[in-house]
């Protein structure tokens, strides 16, 4: 009983480190716009209705700081930056596919 609560605990101390790096409400978000493709910052914008150019700013840098996101700037005038996952971003797709599954699973309008 006692190495089972040491492994919960230990979960949780994970799975709170994952959702530090994925939480809140636009970085899955941004990571859903970004498993399609490369985008620059104002196909983003356009994609997350309601997001401020600060907070996406803001959310971008942390990301980029957390090693999800790669931040491809060209210099070229007028400038053009690109943003892409990294391997470590595109490792959180079976992450958010099983959200997406769960969601589906418990919650789509069938099973109400």
């Amino acid at each position: 009983m006692k190495a089972e609560l040491q492994n919960e605990s230990r979960l949780t101390c994970e799975v709170e480190t994952t959702l530090k790096v994925i939480g809140g409400r636009w970085k899955v978000l941004i990571i859903r716009e970004l498993i399609a493709g490369v985008k620059r910052f104002g196909e983003l914008q356009r994609a997350l209705p309601g997001i401020t150019q600060k907070m996406l700013t803001q959310q971008l840098r942390e990301m980029e700081e957390d090693g999800i996101v790669h931040r491809e700037v060209y210099a070229q005038i007028p400038p053009k930056v690109e943003y892409s996952l990294t391997p470590m971003g595109d490792s959180l797709k079976p992450i958010l596919y099983a959200m997406h599954n769960w969601a589906v699973e418990h919650f789509s309008p069938i099973n109400d």
